[in-house]
């Protein structure tokens, strides 16, 4: 792995990432990987660890579930530096980063429905989304405004392409223009719409480092954009990482409540069990073994990731019936 360094945008720091779970539910497998891997590589590397509750969904995320994760994090033995944030209380930084765009001429208001947006222009494109195009933009005045209100707004998505450097996944062109058009950036509910609260926060957070599941890599290119429109000097390098599937191949979740660490854990699954199929699934074991966290981030070195990464994007990883007998042995 790389040694630490410092961050050329942040006079005498370290290099930092973050562990950014969304409070809104119980954790399963396939973002404990994430999470140890992003821990791992930091803790390796003598970076700062950051923990970031992302809880701008008052409708599903919740205190409670914030302390769960902390919980659960501590008993598989993934540590974090400075204490944990959460987004939902600190509001003011996204408010400045709105003021700066509507400064100059980025966002515009609109109350358009998803069902309007879709009939005005043609089908959803990739993923379900749907694009808003340029036409659509506001006439009136008063809707380049920001205000805070409750009504969305929009940030204007410049034409052309989006170049996205991955230190796993290589290099991939993206236009967030012709994908998604003006992407949402505050909500109807008052609070920041993820991309952009995921940009103001890493930016204010000093992460240079950002390692998450690779169905984040679109979003990647949507934010290097915030990051262009709000002038920020620096933007972090991008880590993206397998994300793990179910034995029919669907994407694990959190409605899988039976891959959820407190769901293991009630059942009697050992901490270093998980962390042990972790290590397996992520190449660094030939067989499973029950191993620590700190013992996992000593056998992850730079190889290891390129293998998993490589093997996984031929034959996606699975929770198999195997592998949940294995936690469950004594």
């Amino acid at each position: 792995m790389a040694d630490a360094q410092a961050n050329p945008g942040i006079p005498g720091s370290t290099r930092t990432t973050r562990l950014a779970p969304s409070p809104t539910g119980d954790l399963h497998l396939g973002n404990v990987r994430s999470l140890l891997l992003a821990w791992a590589i930091g803790r390796r590397a003598g970076w700062r660890v950051l923990l970031r509750h992302e809880d701008l969904d008052a409708s599903r995320a919740s205190g409670d579930a914030c302390d769960a994760i902390e919980d659960s994090l501590r008993w598989l033995g993934i540590d974090w530096d400075e204490d944990a944030t959460r987004q939902s209380e600190h509001l003011d930084p996204y408010h400045d980063a709105m003021r700066r765009l509507e400064s100059r001429r980025l966002v515009f208001s609109s109350s358009l429905s998803r069902r309007a947006v879709r009939e005005a222009a043609g089908a959803p494109h990739g993923g379900g989304e749907v694009r808003f195009p340029a036409e659509l933009r506001p006439d009136d005045e008063r809707a380049w405004r920001f205000d805070g209100s409750d009504t969305n707004f929009r940030a204007i998505t410049r034409p052309g392409p989006e170049i996205v450097e991955d230190e796993l996944l290589g290099t991939h062109r993206f236009d967030p223009s012709s994908e998604v058009g003006d992407q949402i950036v505050w909500t109807k509910a008052g609070r920041p719409a993820y991309q952009l609260a995921v940009v103001v926060d890493d930016h204010r957070q000093g992460v240079t480092d950002v390692i998450r599941g690779a169905d984040l890599l679109p979003s990647a290119a949507r934010q290097q954009r915030l990051h262009a429109d709000l002038r920020f000097e620096t933007r972090p390098r991008w880590w993206h990482l397998p994300i793990v599937h179910d034995e029919s191949g669907r994407r694990l979740a959190k409605r899988d409540g039976d891959t959820g660490v407190e769901a293991l854990r009630a059942a009697g699954v050992r901490p270093d069990r998980i962390i042990g199929l972790m290590a397996r699934w992520s190449g660094m074991s030939g067989t499973p073994r029950s191993i620590t966290a700190a013992a996992f981030a000593d056998l992850l070195d730079e190889d290891a990731l390129r293998r998993m990464v490589s093997r996984e994007a031929t034959e996606p990883l699975r929770f198999t019936k195997e592998d949940r007998r294995w936690l469950l042995e004594p």
